[in-house]
């Protein structure tokens, strides 16, 4: 597989898995109803957020939205339909964001891939900067996508009383493993989707660890030492 086609086809997977997710609430007709809609979604995810998912009811929401709650229930006849609406529009977020970083990722790809093809030194050095690469972006999503990250802890914690959200989580974990898998064929493993699934739960413990003490906080050496133990593992170190 070229580089290209891991960037390409983790785009595709991403994008294809995003429109598979069901909206269940009533679609706009008109671009200022469309608008109106969007703003309602938009305080949603900021009550979640800031005040959890409990505290989504109509009559906040409209607060938050500065709309009528008439509105509310026009669009959502219910507040399961807008906390999955919620929910499953961020989900189509994330896997746009997602495909793009894998299609931008071709370089470092091919740089990688090559490397591994190397004496150890060589691997060991490649494989110590994915380490790095790994700390600095659970350190960027922290820093500046916390509340990406709360909702997505929010999603996983209400997919398990809420039938509905449990396609929406299905999907957004697969569209969070779905480049990583790829990476890893591209760099040779023998069972790229089982490595895909145990890096991906490495990060999310690492960025769940940071929510809950601080960015500030975290024990870097053991997050790095983790990180090492497995990747070693992977490429044979």
């Amino acid at each position: 597989m070229t580089n290209r086609a891991v960037g390409e086809g983790a785009s595709e997977v991403a994008s294809a898995l995003a429109e598979s997710i069901q909206y269940q609430g009533r679609k706009a007709s008109r671009k200022g109803s469309e608008q109106r809609r969007q703003a309602i979604l938009d305080a949603a995810m900021r009550i979640i957020v800031r005040d959890g998912v409990r505290a989504v009811r109509h009559r906040a929401v409209a607060a938050e939205a500065g709309v009528p709650l008439s509105a509310t229930t026009y669009y959502f006849k219910d507040i399961n339909d807008l906390i999955t609406d919620t929910f499953a529009q961020f989900v189509e977020h994330n896997a746009a964001m997602l495909s793009r970083f894998w299609a931008d990722a071709e370089t470092d790809l091919q740089a990688l891939s090559a490397g591994l093809k190397q004496d150890e030194a060589s691997r060991r050095a490649v494989v110590d900067h994915v380490v790095e690469r790994a700390l600095l972006y659970v350190r960027n999503q922290l820093r500046d996508n916390r509340d990406g990250l709360l909702a997505e802890q929010a999603l996983r914690l209400e997919a398990l009383n809420n039938p509905a959200l449990r396609q929406v989580s299905m999907a957004h974990q697969q569209i969070l493993a779905s480049g990583v898998d790829l990476f890893f064929e591209a760099l040779g493993s023998k069972r790229p989707r089982e490595d895909a699934h145990l890096l991906t739960s490495i990060i999310l413990r690492m960025e769940y660890q940071g929510l809950l003490v601080g960015l500030e906080n975290i024990d870097v050496d053991e997050t790095r030492g983790i990180l090492k133990r497995y990747l070693y593992l992977v490429t044979g170190l």
